[in-house]
């Protein structure tokens, strides 16, 4: 069927509105009508060429919305369900076997490969086959098709066109911090950049009862919010160095550490302001694929400081986007104080919302 689509027509270009042609779901997969999209930063990596993804293409991977038809074989969802759709897994690795996708060992080709595992698109542009199936689901568009395995039904009442996100950042800022870090009542964390993945770490250090929640950002607005979405404190890094004001606030060091930015200045800062068996959880992506980070072994190991990778905050988004949706529901975890939203037709708008600020986290609306 013809679907209107945001496209990438090559890296760096600005995004373009399009109609693509949407094959129809194949065995174990789903048609979604959709009713909104975040725009996350993994979106715009592969738009500026720093992640691998064949273009022209339609990315999205963070959408939410209402399933119209089902391919041969499904069973466990109809037509008619309410649905958050996350990122693709085998089902079969050992790490999918274990209840945990995020780690997943064919991760990056179900994602990142543009292409069904047999080969075939799902998306097509003036009769070609074109990158589709990001993230087993491409949903910038007004339809996606998308993958058993990563649909989630969510319920009647939460609202449906804000639930995307939660299906990547905001998953990935919370499960840092109650899954991968998994950080204990009365700890002390420190959260570089407050995005919405920073800010959807706060909320989960908060749900957690951490003693010390402090957020390093730039943005005076995004400090405001970090403090009303229960961080302790929240210090500008033009008011002198990191180390030293983290230092002033927990004298101890930080027991947890969750880095956003990517940026290794950054990460040598909250080095700097660890604790003893201090745990720093790397979760930003850079604009550099060859970026790394210099580790002082001697205090690393003299310390005992670990640093781990998280992808996806190690969730299993069939257990924890409901988990979050609880949360939500209770009143803990407001992640739609993060969400501004706009029309499918200004992504380009959009990303320069988030890039200056103005938004935290954009959700288009396809309807």
């Amino acid at each position: 069927m013809d679907v209107t689509a945001v496209v990438v027509p090559s890296v760096g270009a600005e995004f373009e509105l399009s109609t693509v042609d949407l094959a129809d779901p194949g065995p174990g997969e789903v048609r979604i009508k959709i009713a909104g999209v975040g725009l996350c930063h993994t979106d715009l990596a592969v738009k500026e060429g720093h992640l691998p993804f064949p273009l022209p293409g339609v990315l999205g991977h963070e959408g939410s919305g209402v399933i119209e038809a089902v391919g041969p074989g499904v069973t466990t969802l109809a037509v008619g369900d309410r649905v958050a759709v996350s990122f693709n897994s085998c089902g079969e690795c050992k790490w999918c076997r274990r209840d945990e996708p995020a780690s997943c060992a064919a991760f990056m080709p179900l994602n990142f490969g543009g292409v069904r595992p047999d080969g075939t698109s799902t998306v097509s542009i003036g009769g070609a086959p074109a990158g589709g199936n990001f993230f087993g689901q491409s949903s910038l568009a007004t339809h996606a098709i998308a993958n058993v395995r990563n649909v989630v039904r969510v319920p009647d009442d939460v609202p449906l066109e804000l639930v995307g996100p939660l299906g990547c950042g905001v998953q990935t800022g919370a499960g840092a911090i109650l899954n991968s870090l998994d950080v204990e009542p009365g700890a002390s964390v420190v959260i570089s950049g407050a995005g919405s993945v920073g800010l959807s770490a706060v909320m989960a250090a908060a749900v957690r009862k951490a003693a010390h929640i402090v957020v390093v950002e730039p943005n005076a607005d995004r400090r405001t919010l970090a403090i009303e979405l229960g961080a302790t404190a929240a210090i500008d890094p033009a008011d002198g160095p990191v180390t030293e004001q983290l230092r002033a606030i927990v004298p101890d060091g930080f027991d947890y550490a969750a880095d956003t930015t990517a940026l290794v200045g950054v990460i040598g800062d909250l080095f700097g302001a660890m604790a003893i068996r201090g745990v720093i959880g790397l979760i930003g992506v850079p604009a550099d694929p060859e970026a790394t980070f210099g580790l002082p072994l001697v205090p690393a190991s003299v310390l005992g400081i670990s640093v781990r990778a998280i992808i996806e905050g190690d969730a299993d988004p069939q257990t924890f986007i409901p988990h979050l949706l609880d949360l939500y529901k209770q009143g803990v975890f407001p992640f739609d104080k993060l969400i501004t939203t706009m029309p499918l037709a200004e992504a380009n708008e959009a990303v320069k919302a988030q890039l200056t600020g103005e938004a935290v986290k954009v959700v288009l609306l396809a309807d």
